[in-house]
């Protein structure tokens, strides 16, 4: 309960509002929201004490709640006090005190209460404290209880609220209404428009001043591009212009507005393919190149039709769909996994079988035929035994197959060896025929 309450209280020192909202109190809204009822925990906790009910974790889990819906009419009575009038109603068996075994019925339900909220309606959060009274109908029985709890309401965009309540349910009519904690989880509509502060228009601007000549060239200034220094009609009221600051009369340059040299007739350096990388500078200057490859365009080593940067096989011609790499013929494939499938161990040990010789000798010819090829391999096992034993062992038997391959001269840097315990099935380890699927050794042809 106290760390609730703290949550609320940082919720609302972090939240304030940015609507810039002139009304501090509520506006009407109806709200819709699902509800959890539970009468196990507060039976359990007057049984015991809530210090053990907390420490055995033996409060009521929410799939074991009774679920409902309720409708809420809210309206503001001050700043910091809304009232909130709800109806709601849930499928469920009441347990009333001295009385036979119920079958499940509709509980309808009606409250009114007063929110007493931390903060006004200037925040977002708005956590409060709520206190009523209710009455209640279950199968012909009425009681009546008191409503004690805990919420929060987030104002959203200032067109609707989302709130979440917690109460205790303290019982009047103790024959007819038992102790219960009452969840509650909606939206609520604001009802009517909002009301808008009106806002004075500002003043008209004062008129403006009749033009002037500041600097005395015979041009007003409204029409003076240079109002401060004396120049000519034909510029505008400006000095001969120079505009790029390049050094170049505009009356002689060929790119007034852009800074250049005398050389190309007061233009920049040209950039004939258009690449960003003038000609100067560029190695490519008639083909559009990047500025890292000195404006070529990106090579393509290979010569496959895919850069290098896209290629992960810069040496080697391949396709597209391999990333730029050669295609995996589909029986070199079959082959490599005829093999894997029959990679056997001695019993308990990561010790290869010999009968495993045969097969890794044909992805030893396959290897040596393709000295660009790169093999994966991993180690797997059943759930027999501990995790820890079978991540080891799916290791060792991994590595097992790798330096089998290295002994007939496959290079070390061309193969992976990793271990994966049980933590990869692709059977049900609850059965042997599972279980012997799942005590495997995969391996994987790449490029890359």
């Amino acid at each position: 309960m106290n760390k609730y309450l703290a949550a609320l209280f940082i919720s609302a020192m972090i939240s304030s509002s940015v609507f810039g909202q002139d009304d501090l109190i509520r506006r009407p809204a109806i709200a819709i929201s699902g509800t959890l009822t539970d009468f196990a925990s507060p039976a359990k906790i007057r049984a015991t004490s809530l210090n053990h009910v907390m420490a055995n974790h033996e409060m009521t889990k929410l799939g074991q709640m009774d679920p409902g819906i309720a409708v809420t009419y809210f309206r503001g009575l001050k700043k910091h006090i809304d009232f909130a009038g709800t109806l709601g109603g849930s499928i469920l068996q009441y347990p009333f005190e001295n009385h036979p075994y119920f079958t499940d019925h509709l509980l309808l339900t009606a409250d009114a209460q007063l929110n007493f909220k931390l903060t006004t309606e200037k925040y977002w959060v708005q956590p409060y404290v709520t206190a009523g009274v209710g009455a209640q109908q279950y199968d012909g029985y009425y009681g009546a209880f008191i409503p004690m709890g805990l919420g929060m309401k987030v104002n959203l965009w200032d067109e609707a609220d989302f709130f979440v309540t917690s109460q205790y349910r303290v019982p009047i009519t103790k024959e007819t209404s038992n102790y219960h904690l009452f969840y509650s989880l909606g939206f609520a509509q604001p009802l009517g428009k909002k009301k808008v502060k009106v806002v004075a228009p500002p003043p008209p601007p004062p008129p403006p001043p009749p033009p002037a000549d500041t600097d005395g060239d015979g041009i007003t200034d409204d029409k003076d591009k240079c109002p401060t220094v004396p120049g000519v009609a034909k510029y505008d009221g400006c000095p001969i212009p120079d505009t790029d600051k390049d050094g170049i009369n505009d009356e002689e340059d060929k790119c007034p507005t852009v800074p250049g040299l005398a050389k190309y007739n007061g233009c920049p350096i040209p950039d004939t393919d258009g690449d960003g990388i003038n000609d100067e500078e560029d190695k490519c200057p008639t083909v559009a190149g990047v500025a890292r490859y000195q404006g070529c365009p990106i090579p393509d080593t290979d010569g496959d039709g895919i850069n290098d940067e896209e290629d992960k096989c810069p040496n080697l011609p391949g396709v597209k769909e391999n990333q730029g790499c050669p295609l995996i013929k589909e029986e070199v494939k079959k082959k490599v996994d005829f093999a894997a499938k029959n990679i056997l161990f001695v019993t308990g040990s990561y010790k290869l079988a010999t009968s495993s010789f045969k097969n890794l000798n044909e992805v030893v010819k396959i290897m040596q035929e393709n000295p660009d090829m790169k093999l994966a391999i991993d180690g797997h096992t059943d759930n027999t035994g501990k995790p820890d034993k079978n991540q080891v062992l799916s290791e060792n038997r991994a590595n097992s197959v790798k330096n089998y391959l290295v002994s007939k001269g496959i290079a070390e840097s061309r193969l992976t060896a990793q271990g994966h315990g049980d933590t990869m099935p692709v059977a049900d380890n609850k059965t042997a025929a599972g279980r012997q699927k799942n005590r495997r050794v995969e391996m994987t042809l790449s490029y890359f």
